[in-house]
């Protein structure tokens, strides 16, 4: 089985010219601009140096570039016919991807809903699904001939949770009801999207950010707790995925708290698009307990405590701890309870660089970072996960959504005032692992 190397990136994070050619602004321009304090106006300016920056992927001598699509740029508004000037610009930086043996990886929705459409309800509507199937078939009818490897959704989770329920993400909403009609719709939308990409020679898939969730002791209150939360961030987007319903657990955990889905008949035979490769975003693992700090086994409202607790290792300059032996653990886990082929689409690490004069980055933490994870996923593999490629987050420094510019997960620097390039040591230690063929 071929095993595809690559980076990847999102349109908002370094495309920039957010007002030029015809394109409208996203939910993250408006949360950007008012709650962020930074923003996409410019960020890498890969819309004006994506020729250049090809030249730079294929240096790393990668096989692949996973790259979104802006909504915004494609199809302002979200509704209506697609933007010439915007479809163009992909249609160009596909070309110039196979020009130089790259092959693409398109992911049509990485977080920019068009404002318009968050202003008419956005995800928690159901016609937001629909919106987002009519933008699929934009993007798929101009690319097909070229682009084989198509992901829906990136991250709908967080797009659900983080944009909806605690706010802290585009748009900045605070209610659980929206974030769970968030999730169905998302769902939904892929559904939709997927029967459009389908055709014999396509590869259709999502991606999804999988942590794993550890009883943080053998006690019930804790393996319960750990059970809860993989049901609320893995299960409840991965079954009626592969399987065409939503976890009982869970359905039954959201009854507990005065919470439904908003299925309509027909929904889950739309949205049960089995994948043909699943992404697999990881980053951390976590264990969970079923008391508080206190000792209390439920809050306020009378419901468990799922309380996370980070492992005891060291963390990267997020705050996130380092758990790569998690990762092998994680891949077999898909492998057996969900038997579709695997990619890791995202994985990387923020440290706080320190350029020397020529702006050289010896990032050793963020090499050895990739290093452990790079061999866990291949672990994984020699144990039977049917794992077909690992791609690097992210090819270069960008905006980091509500981290704004501060936090660099780049495998590549950008001096964000001269917009110069400069490969970090793990850029060179990853074109060098793969160059070794192992």
């Amino acid at each position: 089985m071929t095993f595809t190397w690559g980076v990847a990136t999102s349109a908002y994070q370094i495309e920039g010219a957010a007002a030029e050619d015809g394109r409208t602004p996203s939910i993250w321009d408006t949360f950007g601009h008012r709650v962020v304090g930074e923003h996409g106006d410019v960020a890498c300016d890969h819309y004006h140096r994506m020729p250049a920056d090809v030249q730079l992927i294929k240096s790393l001598g990668v096989d692949a570039y996973r790259f979104s699509v802006s909504w915004p740029r494609v199809q302002p508004g979200g509704r209506g016919p697609a933007n010439p000037a915007g479809l163009a610009f992909y249609d160009r930086l596909v070309d110039e991807l196979l020009g130089n043996g790259i092959a693409p990886w398109l992911t049509l929705y990485h977080w920019d809903l068009p404002q318009e459409l968050e202003d008419a309800g956005g995800w928690p509507e159901r016609d937001t699904a629909y919106r987002f199937a009519d933008f699929s078939a934009l993007v798929f009818d101009r690319l097909q001939d070229r682009v084989k490897n198509w992901q829906t959704l990136n991250e709908p989770w967080c797009a659900a949770y983080l944009g909806y329920q605690h706010g802290v993400h585009a748009p900045g909403r605070r209610s659980m009801r929206d974030a769970l009609a968030a999730t169905h719709h998302l769902l939904l939308g892929h559904g939709l999207a997927a029967s459009v990409l389908k055709k014999p020679d396509n590869s259709v898939g999502i991606a999804l950010n999988i942590g794993t969730a550890t009883p943080h002791t053998d006690d019930p209150l804790d393996i319960a707790a750990a059970r809860r939360a993989d049901g609320n961030v893995t299960r409840i987007f991965l079954d009626p995925i592969v399987f065409g319903h939503y976890p009982a657990d869970v359905l039954a955990d959201l009854h507990q708290q005065g919470h439904t889905l908003p299925i309509l008949d027909g929904d889950l035979a739309i949205i049960a698009q089995r994948p043909d490769v699943l992404g697999v975003n990881f980053y951390f693992g976590q264990d969970f307990a079923g008391r508080d700090e206190q000792g209390h086994t439920h809050d306020a409202q009378g419901l468990p405590i799922v309380r996370e607790i980070k492992p005891d290792v060291p963390t990267t300059a997020m705050g996130w701890p380092i758990t790569a032996d998690r990762f092998t653990t994680l891949l077999l886990r898909l492998h057996h309870d969900y038997g579709v082929p695997l990619a890791v689409t995202e994985n990387g690490a923020v440290y706080d660089d320190e350029p020397s004069s020529d702006g050289f980055v010896a990032d050793a933490e963020r090499t050895a970072y990739l290093a452990a994870h790079i061999e866990a996923a291949l672990a994984a593999r020699e144990q039977g996960a049917d794992l077909r490629g690992y791609f690097a987050w992210s090819l270069m420094d960008n905006f980091e959504w509500a981290e704004g510019y501060g936090r660099r997960f780049g495998l590549v620097a950008v001096d964000y005032e001269t917009q110069t390039r400069t490969p970090k040591q793990s850029a060179l230690w990853f074109r060098d692992r793969i160059k070794s063929g192992a």
